[in-house]
């Protein structure tokens, strides 16, 4: 690999450019009398923004920021109900470090990659892997909004409740839970973002089926997961399943788009 130096200044550049904005942005969100995140959770959305911003620009940062703006409203849809239930989202749907990063882990890692291939990959290199990566970072935030999306909408909304293994009745919230209102909720979630990502140009139209399809795949999973591990294992809290649902939602777009270059 050999490293591009000309493109050093206007790295940084972008890097610094990033600061200033996450900045100014969690000067308004700290006045806001709406606390979206907690004052720990604020400072990690920082580096992670700073950190996107730098990686990919503003392209993967609308993206993020489109996920965090509707994963915020969604939570707090039908708010009252769930409060009584005893299943809303805790410290009144304030998000926090842990939060942050099992939502983003896999999108930052994925923009990273991007940002490497970028300064000192290869031409060919480049070429395949970056709209691979591209598609792999909308794709778990795709796969997160459909997980957070069919979560509280089911848990708000939904009629009638089944456990995914058994599909035998249980209260809304239980772990590995679905209903018809959640998961047709998660569809619109996961396209939404997927639409975002073709509106900045991170992937083309047909990808959208793609993430579309991951999202699908990886809430699946993490309902299986939740309905079998999850209440046994103590280290598999809902911070490590949320990585673990946005790494295959990321791997299988990624793997599905890797096939489609191969027979194109």
């Amino acid at each position: 690999m050999v490293l591009d130096l000309a493109s050093i200044p206007l790295l940084w550049i972008g890097w610094l450019l990033g600061g200033m904005i996450n900045t100014a942005l969690l000067a308004v969100a700290w006045q806001a009398p709406k606390k979206l995140l907690t004052p720990a959770g604020y400072l990690h959305a920082w580096v992670l923004g700073v950190l996107i911003w730098g990686c990919l620009g503003w392209r993967g940062y609308v993206v993020i920021m489109a996920y965090f703006l509707a994963g915020s409203a969604v939570t707090r849809l039908g708010k009252a109900r769930k409060e009584a239930a005893g299943i809303a989202e805790g410290r009144s749907g304030a998000r926090g470090p842990e939060n942050v990063w099992g939502s983003a882990l896999t999108a930052a890692v994925c923009a990273g990659a991007i940002a490497l291939l970028e300064l000192a990959g290869s031409p060919l290199q480049a070429e395949r892997w970056i709209p691979l990566l591209a598609l792999a970072y909308v794709s778990s935030l795709s796969t997160k909004l459909s997980d957070t999306t069919a979560s509280e909408i089911g848990k708000a909304y939904g009629q009638h409740t089944f456990l995914i293994t058994t599909l035998r009745p249980v209260a809304a919230g239980t772990e590995g839970a679905i209903s018809v209102e959640g998961t047709l909720a998660g569809v619109i979630g996961s396209a939404i973002i997927a639409l975002v990502g073709l509106g900045v140009g991170l992937i083309g139209p047909w990808e959208i089926g793609l993430c579309l399809v991951s999202a699908f795949v990886a809430t699946t999973v993490e309902s299986l997961i939740g309905a079998t591990l999850q209440t046994r294992l103590a280290w598999l809290t809902n911070e490590v399943v949320n990585g673990i649902n946005t790494t295959i939602g990321a791997l299988v777009a990624l793997l599905l788009g890797l096939a489609g270059q191969l027979l194109a």
